[in-house]
């Protein structure tokens, strides 16, 4: 790797910016020789905040929280909530998002409605502004990562992809039988 964690052709002796060193990932290591799974995820740890802070700063540019854009892609991408449902969703307690919803409310990001079914239940929906506002900002992050991307070698870049692809199955959560 070159400057600043900027790759320079095939070589993969990976340092990032604080100095941390890694084994060479081009995959001459011993085959199925076992990893040391704690400093794997040491290392993945530090690099999802890295990249976290970095995004934030993207989102800091239009003025929200991230705590802010979280609900309001639970709303965007998952539709109406209940607050109870919502709080759920977002691991906090009830009144940490009804405080949170009314601030939102009271920008113009989600509104309020009473359930048809149940009058006792309400119901947060994100507004038009709010749906275009999480959507610039996701388009501002991709943007941010895409430029990134680019930086590296398309050996690099090929790497990331499938490191990627193991990431998102990773995450995805367990199917129930």
């Amino acid at each position: 790797m070159g400057k600043k964690g900027k790759s320079k052709g095939k070589g993969h002796d990976h340092h990032d910016e604080l100095g941390h060193g890694s084994a060479d990932s081009s995959g001459s290591a011993v085959p199925n020789e076992p990893v040391d799974a704690s400093a794997v995820a040491m290392r993945l740890n530090s690099a999802a905040i890295h990249l976290l802070r970095r995004l934030h700063r993207e989102d800091a540019a239009l003025g929200l929280s991230s705590t802010r854009l979280s609900a309001l892609s639970v709303l965007v991408f998952g539709g109406p909530r209940t607050l109870g449902q919502l709080a759920d969703a977002e691991d906090v307690t009830a009144p940490s998002m009804t405080r949170l919803v009314t601030a939102m409310e009271a920008d113009g990001l989600v509104e309020r409605t009473r359930s048809a079914t149940d009058g006792r239940l309400t119901i947060v929906t994100a507004t038009p502004k709010g749906t275009e506002l999480l959507h610039r900002d996701r388009d501002q992050r991709i943007a941010a990562l895409a430029t990134l991307v680019r930086e590296l070698s398309a050996d690099d870049q090929r790497c990331l992809e499938d490191a990627t692809g193991i990431l998102e199955a990773l995450l995805r959560p367990a199917r129930r039988s």
